[in-house]
């Protein structure tokens, strides 16, 4: 074990922990105030629920040796045990295999919270728990041995993929697009005025989410190293081109710029680079933040036509910035940057690459809609998903939670 390499994997584990958090204020600011704790709640029961499990199960069934398909790990590390060989696959990494694994955990609870931002205001939190256990080891489990285990049959093919653009990005939009398929829009909506209650809320969540993703992103080259730094810079660098494209898009559209815009930029930028920041360069990261700013953008405005309710967006900056990383993935990736990737279309590298992560995107986006529906459409037939009307006009803090987060009176 290399002790470097091990503490910065578990500071940078801390740090994507931290974006949990991050993510309750950002996602809480822009609810209504009758549903704020609800919505934290629902991020906080993650992080419970989705580490006992993943120590228990899910871990080794994502990172487990399987049966040579590359398709599920057996239970040889259930219970967090069965490492003393190293972690399968992980022999080059000099970082501690539980350090890895505690790493990749928090990646599952982010995972996890993001789609509370498309059930805000109307979930059963008693549903929702079900759901999420449920959806960890159905969902994010396998596809996070497809990519993120060496044993998997999309890693074997050869698709990079640096931090989970399709494990956690993808993976987490399409989800959330099919479970609010399957719950509904909330009442009143579009007609009804839902503004955020707290902007300033938000945008302190925003500004902690940016700080974890340094330790989600460079955190993921597994130690201390030159591609560990070119992350962190490619972090920065796309989060920020993002945040300008996005502001640029809204004064040409709607001729002002807003804060809230600035803030979904810069969360944009951070996605799309996720999949990208160890393989790319700086210039090619700005380049992809200025992409994604826009097209997330033009994302965000799409569920008005169509008529899907994704509350907080999930699917137009996760979903779709993971679409854009993941693409442009394939046309930027340089093996000046990181030796052991491989070179994109526009780097000399050919059409493989492009077209294995195209692959991936593919069915990544396949897989996440269609399990997590069907998880879904059960959960709501047998104990049912949504809160009653009554609740739902209530707010769901005094109806699921008996609790009031602003108490300004007797």
């Amino acid at each position: 074990m290399n002790t470097i390499d091990t503490t910065w994997v578990l500071v940078s584990a801390a740090l994507v922990l931290f974006m949990t958090p991050g993510l309750a204020i950002f996602y809480g600011g822009l609810v209504r105030s009758k549903n704020v704790l609800a919505i934290m709640m629902n991020n906080y029961i993650t992080i419970g629920a989705v580490s006992v499990l993943w120590a228990v199960v899910a871990a080794s069934l994502a990172f487990g040796h399987d049966a040579g398909y590359g398709l599920i790990g057996n239970l040889s590390l259930a219970g967090l045990g069965g490492m003393a060989h190293g972690l399968p696959g992980f022999a080059h990494s000099g970082a501690s295999p539980l350090a890895i694994v505690t790493f990749q955990m928090m990646f599952a609870i982010i995972t996890a919270a993001l789609i509370t931002g498309g059930t805000a205001d109307r979930i059963k939190f008693t549903a929702f728990v079900v759901f999420i256990c449920l959806w960890l080891i159905l969902v994010y489990a396998p596809l996070a041995h497809w990519v993120f285990s060496p044993e998997g049959w999309l890693a074997r093919r050869g698709v990079l993929d640096f931090a989970g653009g399709t494990v956690v990005e993808i993976n987490s939009g399409f989800s959330t697009l099919a479970i609010v398929l399957v719950l509904g829009r909330r009442r009143g909506w579009p007609r009804e005025g839902m503004a955020p209650h707290s902007v300033p809320l938000s945008l302190l969540g925003v500004g902690i989410l940016w700080f974890g993703w340094f330790g989600f992103n460079a955190g993921s080259a597994l130690g201390m190293n030159g591609v560990t730094v070119y992350a962190f810079v490619n972090t920065q660098l796309a989060a920020a081109a993002a945040l300008l494209s996005w502001v640029c898009f809204e004064r040409v559209r709607a001729s002002y710029p807003t804060t809230l815009g600035a803030a979904s930029g810069a969360v944009a930028g951070m996605v799309a680079i996720t999949p990208c920041a160890g393989f790319v360069t700086p210039m090619a990261a700005i380049l992809i933040g200025v992409v994604a700013g826009v097209l997330c953008a033009m994302a965000a405005r799409i569920k008005f036509k169509i008529g899907y309710d994704d509350s907080l967006d999930v699917l137009a900056v996760h979903g779709v910035g993971g679409l854009v990383g993941m693409v442009l993935l394939g046309l930027f990736a340089t093996r000046t940057v990181n030796p052991g990737g491989a070179n994109g279309l526009f780097t000399g590298g050919g059409l493989h690459l492009f077209g294995v992560e195209i692959l991936a995107a593919v069915v990544a986006v396949a897989f996440s809609f269609t399990v997590t529906w069907l998880l879904a459409k059960v959960i709501d037939m047998t104990i049912g998903l949504r809160v009653s009307p009554e609740d739902e006009f209530a707010g769901l803090d005094l109806t699921q939670h008996a609790e009031s987060a602003y108490s300004l009176g007797s």
